[in-house]
């Protein structure tokens, strides 16, 4: 499954999740009621979690890393 979503910058970013759409959209809707994002969605990675919460690809999270030093 492909999700979109806009980051903190205005842009859209996608990235693909291994997890059927239906279920996708049960733990969403569990996570947007206060579950905590680990557990709504314990299936999925910490960079996939990541960008549910920021829409921020690891890519983009490691640029904006690099732009400090």
């Amino acid at each position: 499954m492909i999700y979109g979503k806009q980051d903190i910058f205005g842009n859209i970013n996608t990235m693909t999740l291994n997890i059927d759409e239906e279920l996708f959209e049960k733990q969403l809707a569990l996570w947007q009621d206060g579950m905590l994002i680990q557990d709504a969605f314990p299936m999925l990675s910490v960079d996939e979690r990541e960008f549910i919460m920021t829409g921020l690809t690891p890519e983009i999270w490691d640029s904006m890393m690099h732009k400090e030093e």
